[in-house]
């Protein structure tokens, strides 16, 4: 993933709330199939590190992005965003390439 595509992903990931929340227990295999579920539905996901996990986000990112195959878009403060391109094709929302088309189309017109 390159940079600008990390950006654009960054841009959209700051109007989600948090769909999964990680807390005292840590990475649990719950907590791995919450995420899993969550990226195929959405491609992009925002979690949530409570303060009672004693892990820390970023080993806890790069676990997810590990048993997930996701990529960690970024770990700012306690929240993490992923990235995954759904499995299936009728849940795919997200084309990077499209994505990036539009932004750059749109900073053309401006």
């Amino acid at each position: 993933m390159t940079s600008k595509e990390r950006a654009a992903l960054r841009g959209l990931a700051m109007k989600l709330k948090p769909m999964v929340n990680i807390g005292n227990q840590g990475l649990s295999e719950g907590a791995l199939d919450a995420v899993r579920e969550a990226l195929e539905a959405n491609e992009l996901l925002k979690i949530n590190v409570l303060k009672n996990c004693m892990e820390e986000p970023y080993d806890l990112a790069d676990q997810l992005s590990q048993g997930t195959r996701s990529d960690i878009v970024s770990v700012i403060g306690r929240k993490i965003v992923l990235y995954k391109v759904a499995d299936k094709p009728e849940n795919r929302k997200l084309v990077l390439k499209e994505l990036m088309k539009s932004k750059n189309s749109a900073k053309k017109d401006a």
